[in-house]
């Protein structure tokens, strides 16, 4: 159903500062995890910060044969990528462990092995329970299906973003649902993307999906014929595989290299990385899109805007930029760099008249920017307009919007917003709104010619005479 209406969406509130931080606090959480695992001891902390805090103590308690495999697995897995890179290293280095176990009769000596697996599959029936509990299932399954959808989406765009394609988010909302009635069809667990798993894929090679069909087929086959050998795998081999796979997901170098490039995508990436190993992956990433969007609102209220100038050539540009670029005199040409919206419409109108009492040249026209700011229609930014209009006319200045013109007009229409000669001025673009201005004759002397039709030098030379 969240497939059907397209609640996709919700996935593109993971940004890169985010995924770069998930990714590497997910391989710290699965790298830690399995330490217990190659080293042979048993952790009592509960949570990741302080198993990973008290880790050097527990190296004098490692259990020296499980270390030994431990070892042994590495090497076999360091040994077989370098000689035999297209080689399926990992699959040897647990065949080679398990083997080692089998001929050497290692579990006398407390190696951890899987154990007896089940063979054959489970029968198909649907589950059963009654009608009664309907109302008391919806709630703990819609939070279920959301964990599980954000979980994997997590997992999917961190490794599309480390590998340079694209994801459906939609799609993989249908696959998730498929494959849950597919689980309780089979007496199964609840399904989502597994991080550890896609960083195994990842590592040796998996490129399509192709990969999951032949995963299936193989375990299919590993269920009716070979679950007898799977028991001698030990699973500090398993450890290693995962620890190894997780250190391929960690790029610190990069994170660290936002400092430099974006303070602020640093910042959310370091949160998102040290939430995910202080709280857990969803807490995490929860507070981490909750400060994104904050980051966002911010930016948005308070935007960055300039004052743009003309340079020698004429050319419209930002002043400040360049020492050629200068203002235009009597003309004060304004962009506002955000939507205009209900929330930063009081500050867009702060901004325009502290510039305007801080020019000093007293211009008797003001040219604004529409493109960048006049995005939609907003009744209160409407209503904005109309004041100040109303306040710059009080103070003998033209008001004039450059771009957007059939847009503009229909919603300040729509408003009740007077235009034309007797109210806010509307021009095609910056060039033709300078042009129209004329305050000075020489800030026409300054600007490009452009070619225009009769009609549209007629309509010029009637709202200049207006404005003069």
């Amino acid at each position: 159903m969240a497939s059907r209406f397209k609640l996709g969406v919700l996935a593109d509130f993971l940004s890169r500062p985010i995924l770069m931080g998930l990714l590497n606090g997910v391989a710290i959480t699965i790298m830690v995890g399995q330490l217990s695992k190659i080293f042979g001891f048993t952790f009592s902390e509960k949570y990741l910060i302080e198993r990973l805090a008290g880790s050097p103590g527990y190296l004098s308690q490692s259990h020296l044969p499980t270390l030994a495999m431990s070892l042994f697995t590495l090497l076999l897995l360091l040994v077989c990528r370098r000689l035999r890179p297209h080689w399926p290293a990992t699959m040897l280095a647990l065949a080679g462990a398990g083997l080692l176990v089998w001929a050497g009769t290692l579990g006398q000596f407390g190696i951890k092995t899987i154990g007896h697996v089940p063979s054959g599959i489970p029968d198909l029936q649907l589950p059963e329970f009654p009608p009664g509990l309907l109302r008391e299932l919806v709630l703990p399954a819609l939070n279920l299906a959301m964990v599980s959808f954000v979980s994997m989406m997590l997992t999917a765009r961190s490794f599309a973003a480390r590998n340079g394609y694209e994801i459906d988010a939609d799609q993989e909302f249908r696959a998730l649902g498929m494959a849950n009635l597919a689980a309780a069809a089979s007496q199964g667990f609840a399904i989502s993307g597994a991080d550890s798993r896609t960083a195994v894929n990842d590592a040796n090679g998996g490129k399509s999906q192709l990969v999951s069909i032949i995963a299936a087929a193989v375990i299919a086959l590993v269920t009716f014929t070979l679950t007898e050998p799977l028991q001698y795998i030990p699973t500090a081999a398993l450890g290693v595989v995962l620890v190894m796979a997780s250190l391929s997901l960690t790029d610190f170098r990069g994170l660290w290299a936002l400092r430099h490039s974006d303070r602020s995508a640093f910042w959310l990436a370091l949160t998102t990385f040290v939430s995910v190993l202080t709280m857990g992956v969803i807490p995490g990433i929860t507070l981490a899109v909750l400060l994104g969007l904050f980051q966002f609102l911010r930016n948005v209220m308070r935007p960055t805007d300039q004052l743009l100038g003309t340079d020698e050539e004429g050319v419209v540009r930002t002043i400040g930029n360049n020492e050629q670029v200068k203002g235009v005199p009597g003309i004060l040409v304004y962009r506002f760099n955000s939507p205009l919206t209900y929330f930063n419409a009081p500050y867009f109108k702060r901004r325009v008249l502290a510039l305007l009492v801080q020019d000093p040249h007293g211009p008797r026209c003001l040219v604004i920017d529409a493109v960048a700011c006049f995005t939609h229609q907003d009744i209160s930014v409407m209503s904005m307009v109309g004041e100040l209009h109303q306040e710059l006319k009080r103070r003998g200045i033209h008001m004039v919007m450059a771009g957007r013109h059939g847009q503009l007009s229909h919603w300040f229409r729509q408003a009740g917003v007077r235009v034309g000669e007797d109210g806010i001025l509307l021009c095609p673009d910056i060039y033709q709104a300078l042009r129209m201005t004329r305050c000075y004759r020489s800030a026409e002397e300054t600007l490009p010619l452009a070619e225009t039709d009769p009609e549209q030098e007629e309509r010029e030379v009637s709202l200049a005479t207006t404005i003069a």
